[in-house]
């Protein structure tokens, strides 16, 4: 299993040139798990194929492997063999997908994390990627929410892309889980992340992109959800701004318009849930968090509470 983990990390050319110098499977194999000397990439899939390398980098990132067959592992997922560290990816369901742009806009940035919180506060694991912008919304929303988030690596399991992004990601282990498809020590490189996109989309119930620009892996994820028979949403922007071009193609071609957290909620019959009498705000937070604490007492969405309090949600969570 670990052998075919790390054919996954090979380019398409790389695969040619192994096939060309290698006529049989076994010889392929062979040569995958020796490793070639050479560039950083060729020690890391060697590294990545040596079974008792891989324990020891698992052991000391507190992550697991699981393969196709086990218990835990999901249904309409590509991989042989996935990385996980956190929580059983079982206990983390239902779970939705929200994904979009890296450089999103402050709206985007406030309605990504409103639909983090809303479908936290309604029992559901969100589903992400761990990148800047909208992704990075979406797992705090979720944690913001006291739900569970899902991150989705497009490097090891051990690493963190963006470096920036390590207290978020390992918030997310904490309550929820972090996923990858491929071994310890493997860095991000570009090539990565559309396949983690379609990681992201098997994980997931249904997708909503917030924004995106046209080509870019908002578009590859939605593309996967509806390859695996999945519902996709797409949130409209204004129609100059190459931020909604994702959304509005999608919501051309009929995914499903939400305009925030309630038309989601209502379009997944997810109940809205608010604060139990009683509750007190945490000691030391700011009066705007206080004013958004107050106004969970009653159950209410993002988009009223950030209207009734006046303030932008991303504020209202600072």
């Amino acid at each position: 299993m670990l052998i075919l983990s790390g054919l996954a990390t090979l380019t398409a050319r790389k695969l040619l040139e192994l096939a060309v110098e290698h006529p049989t499977a076994a010889a392929c194999l062979a040569a995958v798990r020796r490793g070639p000397s050479g560039s950083a990439g060729d020690r890391e899939r060697a590294v990545a194929t040596d079974p008792e390398l891989v324990r020891s980098a698992l052991r000391a990132a507190d992550a697991r492997m699981m393969a196709i067959g086990d218990p835990e592992y999901p249904e309409s997922l590509p991989p042989a063999v996935l990385f996980v560290r956190g929580r059983s990816l079982a206990s983390l369901t239902p779970r939705v997908a929200i994904v979009g742009a890296r450089n999103c806009s402050e709206s985007g940035c406030d309605v990504a994390m409103a639909l983090g919180l809303a479908l936290a506060r309604a029992g559901v694991g969100v589903v992400s990627g761990g990148a800047r912008g909208i992704d990075s919304a979406a797992h705090r929303g979720a944690l913001a929410g006291g739900g569970r988030s899902v991150c989705v690596l497009g490097c090891g399991i051990d690493l963190v892309y963006p470096a920036s992004n390590r207290g978020l990601i390992d918030d997310v282990a904490t309550s929820g889980a972090v996923v990858s498809e491929y071994p310890p020590g493997l860095r991000a490189e570009p090539f990565r992340f559309p396949a983690r996109n379609r990681i992201v989309a098997g994980l997931s119930r249904c997708v909503v992109v917030v924004e995106g620009a046209a080509g870019s892996g908002s578009m590859i994820t939605a593309d996967h959800a509806l390859d695996l028979g999945r519902e996709v949403f797409g949130v409209p922007g204004p129609v100059w701004s190459p931020l909604s071009q994702v959304p509005l193609e999608l919501i051309r071609e009929g995914a499903t318009l939400i305009r925030g957290p309630d038309d989601l909620l209502q379009d997944l019959e997810l109940a809205q849930v608010g604060l139990r009498d009683g509750t007190a705000p945490p000691d030391g937070v700011s009066e705007a968090a206080r004013q958004a604490w107050d106004g969970l007492r009653a159950p209410t969405t993002p988009d009223a509470l950030a209207e009734a309090i006046r303030i932008s949600l991303s504020a209202a969570l600072a």
